[in-house]
């Protein structure tokens, strides 16, 4: 029995509880970190790359290819028409391309960082989205 106990002794609990006060601060942090990251939305440049479909509220959705965005996603197929929609335009087919990620023309970015809706700019809300919607998309 006095063998067994010494054993339990050489478990001190300090360690433990010492690591999870560490941890609760870690947790602490990366929380802060992901509100921060919410809060300031980078604007859209022709320096940065967007992946193929990425969406941005308010303006749609990025055609690689294309180097633009779109009300569509790309490669949208329209089951009535049997049509294939890309870079503001339909087509009978998939648009094949090798592209998946690419920077937006200046011009493009501009109209993109001017039309998004994701960041509040006091008065201008998403009204122009209708405007929008079946046109020749936002290529320059």
């Amino acid at each position: 029995m006095h063998h067994h106990r010494r054993s339990d002794d050489r478990l001190n609990p300090a360690p433990v509880k010492r690591s999870k006060s560490i941890r609760l601060v870690l947790i602490g942090t990366v929380a802060a970190g992901a509100l921060n990251g919410c809060t300031e939305k980078p604007p859209v440049s022709a320096e940065a790359f967007y992946t193929n479909n990425y969406y941005l509220p308010g303006v749609g959705y990025y055609h690689a290819p294309f180097r633009a965005w779109y009300t569509l996603p790309y490669n949208h197929f329209d089951a009535q028409s049997q049509r294939y929609f890309y870079g503001g335009q339909w087509g009978s087919a998939p648009f094949e391309n090798v592209t998946n990620i690419s920077s937006p023309t200046p011009a493009a970015a501009q109209l993109a960082e001017n039309t998004r809706n994701d960041i509040s700019r006091g008065g201008f809300g998403g009204t122009s989205w209708g405007h929008y919607w079946g046109g020749s998309g936002f290529h320059a």
